[in-house]
Protein backbone atom coordinates (compact mmCIF):
# COMPACT_ATOMS: atom_id res chain seq x y z
CA UNK A 1 0.00 0.00 0.00
CA UNK A 2 1.30 3.41 -0.95
CA UNK A 3 1.25 5.50 2.20
CA UNK A 4 3.06 8.42 0.60
CA UNK A 5 0.77 9.28 -2.32
CA UNK A 6 -2.56 8.33 -0.71
CA UNK A 7 -5.42 10.79 -0.47
CA UNK A 8 -4.82 13.39 2.17
CA UNK A 9 -1.22 12.44 2.59
CA UNK A 10 1.39 15.18 3.08
CA UNK A 11 4.69 14.83 1.22
CA UNK A 12 7.73 15.08 3.49
CA UNK A 13 5.79 14.65 6.65
CA UNK A 14 7.12 11.20 7.51
CA UNK A 15 10.05 12.40 9.61
CA UNK A 16 13.81 12.34 9.02
CA UNK A 17 15.28 9.06 7.76
CA UNK A 18 17.79 7.34 10.02
CA UNK A 19 21.43 6.71 9.09
CA UNK A 20 20.80 3.06 8.28
CA UNK A 21 17.92 3.92 5.98
CA UNK A 22 19.99 6.56 4.17
CA UNK A 23 22.87 4.12 3.78
CA UNK A 24 20.56 1.42 2.46
CA UNK A 25 19.03 3.82 -0.01
CA UNK A 26 22.49 4.95 -1.15
CA UNK A 27 23.68 1.40 -1.72
CA UNK A 28 20.54 0.64 -3.69
CA UNK A 29 21.18 3.62 -5.96
CA UNK A 30 24.79 2.56 -6.45
CA UNK A 31 23.69 -0.99 -7.27
CA UNK A 32 21.26 0.18 -9.91
CA UNK A 33 23.89 2.46 -11.42
CA UNK A 34 26.54 -0.28 -11.42
CA UNK A 35 24.20 -2.76 -13.05
CA UNK A 36 23.68 -0.33 -15.90
CA UNK A 37 27.38 0.45 -16.47
CA UNK A 38 29.34 -2.68 -15.39
CA UNK A 39 29.24 -6.03 -17.18
CA UNK A 40 29.72 -8.75 -14.56
CA UNK A 41 30.41 -11.37 -17.22
CA UNK A 42 33.78 -9.70 -17.86
CA UNK A 43 34.76 -9.63 -14.16
CA UNK A 44 37.36 -12.44 -13.60
CA UNK A 45 36.61 -12.60 -9.85
CA UNK A 46 32.80 -12.86 -10.10
CA UNK A 47 31.37 -16.37 -9.66
CA UNK A 48 27.92 -17.84 -9.06
CA UNK A 49 27.93 -20.99 -6.93
CA UNK A 50 25.56 -23.97 -6.89
CA UNK A 51 23.48 -22.44 -4.09
CA UNK A 52 22.49 -19.46 -6.21
CA UNK A 53 24.59 -16.92 -4.32
CA UNK A 54 27.59 -15.01 -5.61
CA UNK A 55 31.23 -15.20 -4.59
CA UNK A 56 34.29 -12.97 -4.97
CA UNK A 57 37.18 -15.26 -5.83
CA UNK A 58 39.70 -12.55 -4.93
CA UNK A 59 38.42 -11.76 -1.43
CA UNK A 60 36.60 -15.13 -0.78
CA UNK A 61 33.36 -13.42 0.24
CA UNK A 62 29.71 -14.52 -0.30
CA UNK A 63 26.94 -12.23 -1.60
CA UNK A 64 23.20 -12.76 -1.92
CA UNK A 65 22.72 -10.76 -5.09
CA UNK A 66 24.60 -8.93 -7.78
CA UNK A 67 24.07 -5.55 -6.14
CA UNK A 68 25.79 -6.77 -3.00
CA UNK A 69 28.74 -7.97 -5.03
CA UNK A 70 28.98 -4.65 -6.87
CA UNK A 71 28.95 -2.77 -3.60
CA UNK A 72 31.75 -5.03 -2.41
CA UNK A 73 33.88 -4.24 -5.47
CA UNK A 74 33.79 -0.54 -4.54
CA UNK A 75 34.93 -1.19 -0.97
CA UNK A 76 38.38 -0.83 0.57
CA UNK A 77 39.00 -4.56 1.00
CA UNK A 78 38.44 -5.41 -2.65
CA UNK A 79 40.47 -2.43 -3.89
CA UNK A 80 43.38 -3.30 -1.58
CA UNK A 81 43.38 -6.90 -2.79
CA UNK A 82 43.37 -5.70 -6.40
CA UNK A 83 46.44 -3.52 -5.75
CA UNK A 84 48.20 -6.40 -3.95
CA UNK A 85 47.48 -8.80 -6.79
CA UNK A 86 48.77 -6.31 -9.42
CA UNK A 87 52.00 -5.77 -7.45
CA UNK A 88 52.53 -9.52 -7.15
CA UNK A 89 52.04 -10.11 -10.87
CA UNK A 90 54.42 -7.27 -11.74
CA UNK A 91 57.07 -8.75 -9.44
CA UNK A 92 56.75 -12.29 -10.75
CA UNK A 93 56.76 -11.24 -14.41
CA UNK A 94 59.01 -8.16 -14.68
CA UNK A 95 59.92 -8.85 -18.31
CA UNK A 96 56.88 -8.16 -20.39
CA UNK A 97 57.26 -8.55 -24.11
CA UNK A 98 56.48 -5.21 -25.69
CA UNK A 99 54.65 -5.14 -28.99
CA UNK A 100 57.15 -4.96 -31.81
CA UNK A 101 57.27 -1.64 -33.58
CA UNK A 102 56.77 -1.67 -37.31
CA UNK A 103 60.10 -1.70 -39.09
CA UNK A 104 60.83 0.59 -41.97
CA UNK A 105 62.73 -1.35 -44.57
CA UNK A 106 65.56 0.70 -46.12
CA UNK A 107 65.58 1.09 -49.86
CA UNK A 108 67.94 -1.30 -51.56
CA UNK A 109 69.83 -0.35 -54.71
CA UNK A 110 72.43 -2.18 -56.74
CA UNK A 111 75.58 -0.06 -56.69
CA UNK A 112 76.97 0.70 -60.16
CA UNK A 113 80.29 2.31 -59.16
CA UNK A 114 81.70 5.68 -58.27
CA UNK A 115 80.57 8.89 -59.98
CA UNK A 116 82.88 11.22 -61.86
CA UNK A 117 84.05 14.35 -60.07
CA UNK A 118 86.09 17.49 -60.40
CA UNK A 119 87.57 19.61 -57.59
CA UNK A 120 88.69 23.21 -58.11
CA UNK A 121 90.77 25.16 -55.59
CA UNK A 122 90.02 28.89 -55.50
CA UNK A 123 91.40 31.96 -53.74
CA UNK A 124 89.77 35.36 -53.42
CA UNK A 125 92.13 37.94 -54.98
CA UNK A 126 90.94 40.67 -52.59
CA UNK A 127 91.40 39.05 -49.19
CA UNK A 128 93.04 35.73 -50.04
CA UNK A 129 90.15 33.60 -48.71
CA UNK A 130 90.43 29.98 -49.79
CA UNK A 131 87.47 27.97 -51.16
CA UNK A 132 86.75 24.64 -52.86
CA UNK A 133 84.31 23.89 -55.69
CA UNK A 134 83.09 20.29 -56.15
CA UNK A 135 81.39 19.04 -59.30
CA UNK A 136 79.94 15.51 -59.13
CA UNK A 137 78.49 13.81 -62.23
CA UNK A 138 75.51 11.44 -61.79
CA UNK A 139 74.42 10.57 -65.36
CA UNK A 140 72.44 7.45 -64.29
CA UNK A 141 70.95 8.67 -61.01
CA UNK A 142 67.61 7.17 -59.93
CA UNK A 143 64.52 9.21 -60.78
CA UNK A 144 63.34 11.36 -57.89
CA UNK A 145 66.66 11.17 -56.03
CA UNK A 146 68.55 14.35 -55.12
CA UNK A 147 72.25 14.02 -54.18
CA UNK A 148 73.04 14.50 -50.51
CA UNK A 149 76.18 15.68 -48.71
CA UNK A 150 77.52 16.08 -45.20
CA UNK A 151 80.75 16.78 -43.30
CA UNK A 152 82.19 13.91 -41.27
CA UNK A 153 84.74 14.08 -38.49
CA UNK A 154 87.95 12.09 -38.77
CA UNK A 155 86.89 10.10 -35.69
CA UNK A 156 83.72 8.79 -37.39
CA UNK A 157 85.50 6.89 -40.15
CA UNK A 158 87.25 3.54 -39.66
CA UNK A 159 89.46 3.42 -42.76
CA UNK A 160 92.36 5.70 -41.77
CA UNK A 161 93.84 6.54 -38.36
CA UNK A 162 91.96 9.58 -37.02
CA UNK A 163 93.75 12.89 -37.40
CA UNK A 164 92.22 16.03 -35.96
CA UNK A 165 93.80 18.12 -38.74
CA UNK A 166 91.48 16.64 -41.38
CA UNK A 167 87.76 16.13 -41.99
CA UNK A 168 85.76 14.43 -44.76
CA UNK A 169 83.10 15.71 -47.14
CA UNK A 170 80.72 12.95 -48.28
CA UNK A 171 78.48 12.81 -51.37
CA UNK A 172 75.78 10.15 -51.82
CA UNK A 173 73.17 9.42 -54.50
CA UNK A 174 71.62 6.09 -55.50
CA UNK A 175 72.62 3.91 -57.25
CA UNK A 176 76.20 5.26 -57.05
CA UNK A 177 78.64 4.52 -54.26
CA UNK A 178 79.23 7.13 -51.59
CA UNK A 179 82.44 9.08 -52.15
CA UNK A 180 84.40 11.20 -49.66
CA UNK A 181 86.98 13.97 -49.98
CA UNK A 182 89.64 14.70 -47.36
CA UNK A 183 89.76 18.42 -46.61
CA UNK A 184 91.48 20.46 -43.87
CA UNK A 185 89.64 20.55 -40.58
CA UNK A 186 89.07 24.29 -40.58
CA UNK A 187 85.93 26.24 -39.79
CA UNK A 188 83.63 26.66 -42.80
CA UNK A 189 81.79 29.90 -43.49
CA UNK A 190 78.05 29.09 -43.82
CA UNK A 191 76.78 32.32 -45.38
CA UNK A 192 74.66 32.14 -48.55
CA UNK A 193 77.36 33.62 -50.79
CA UNK A 194 80.16 31.48 -49.38
CA UNK A 195 78.35 28.13 -49.05
CA UNK A 196 75.90 26.98 -51.73
CA UNK A 197 74.74 23.85 -53.58
CA UNK A 198 73.05 23.36 -56.94
CA UNK A 199 71.55 20.27 -58.61
CA UNK A 200 71.22 20.51 -62.38
CA UNK A 201 68.53 18.03 -63.42
CA UNK A 202 69.26 18.44 -67.12
CA UNK A 203 72.99 17.69 -67.06
CA UNK A 204 72.75 15.46 -63.91
CA UNK A 205 75.53 17.40 -62.19
CA UNK A 206 75.72 18.39 -58.53
CA UNK A 207 77.74 21.45 -57.49
CA UNK A 208 78.90 22.44 -54.01
CA UNK A 209 81.14 25.32 -53.04
CA UNK A 210 82.28 26.38 -49.58
CA UNK A 211 84.88 28.80 -48.21
CA UNK A 212 87.10 28.52 -45.20
CA UNK A 213 86.84 31.31 -42.65
CA UNK A 214 89.63 33.84 -42.71
CA UNK A 215 92.07 33.32 -39.89
CA UNK A 216 93.29 36.49 -38.15
CA UNK A 217 96.91 37.31 -38.93
CA UNK A 218 99.13 37.27 -35.87
CA UNK A 219 102.06 39.74 -36.08
CA UNK A 220 105.01 38.40 -34.07
CA UNK A 221 106.59 40.83 -31.61
CA UNK A 222 109.98 42.28 -32.57
CA UNK A 223 113.11 40.67 -31.07
CA UNK A 224 114.37 42.08 -27.77
CA UNK A 225 117.46 43.80 -29.26
CA UNK A 226 115.30 45.82 -31.64
CA UNK A 227 113.12 47.49 -29.00
CA UNK A 228 115.39 50.55 -28.71
CA UNK A 229 116.01 52.22 -32.03
CA UNK A 230 119.20 54.34 -32.43
CA UNK A 231 118.91 58.09 -32.51
CA UNK A 232 119.13 59.61 -35.99
CA UNK A 233 122.71 60.54 -36.77
CA UNK A 234 124.17 58.09 -34.26
CA UNK A 235 125.72 54.75 -35.13
CA UNK A 236 123.74 51.65 -34.16
CA UNK A 237 126.76 50.12 -32.40
CA UNK A 238 129.48 51.79 -30.34
CA UNK A 239 132.72 52.34 -32.35
CA UNK A 240 135.97 50.85 -31.24
CA UNK A 241 137.99 53.01 -28.77
CA UNK A 242 140.85 55.03 -30.29
CA UNK A 243 144.45 53.88 -29.71
CA UNK A 244 146.40 55.47 -26.79
CA UNK A 245 148.13 58.80 -27.58
CA UNK A 246 151.46 58.29 -25.64
CA UNK A 247 155.09 58.61 -27.02
CA UNK A 248 156.19 55.38 -28.48
CA UNK A 249 159.98 54.85 -28.08
CA UNK A 250 161.73 54.15 -31.29
CA UNK A 251 164.72 51.82 -31.05
CA UNK A 252 168.08 53.34 -32.01
CA UNK A 253 169.63 52.20 -35.24
CA UNK A 254 172.48 49.77 -34.90
CA UNK A 255 175.97 51.20 -34.52
CA UNK A 256 177.61 50.78 -37.83
CA UNK A 257 181.45 51.15 -37.59
CA UNK A 258 183.24 52.82 -40.39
Amino acid sequence: MDFQNRAGGKTGGGGVASWSESNRDRRERLRQLALETIDLNKDPYFMKNHLGSYECKLCLTLHNNEGSYLSHTQGKKHQANLARRAAKEAKEAPWVIQPEKPRIEPKKFVKIGRPGYRVTKQRDPDNGQQSLLFQIDYPEITDGIVPRHRFMSAYEQKIEPPDRKWQYLLFAAEPYETIAFKVPSREVEKTETKFWTHWNKNTKQFFLQFSFKLEPKIIPPPPPNMHRMPHPGRPMFNPLPPPPMGVVPVPAPPNMGM
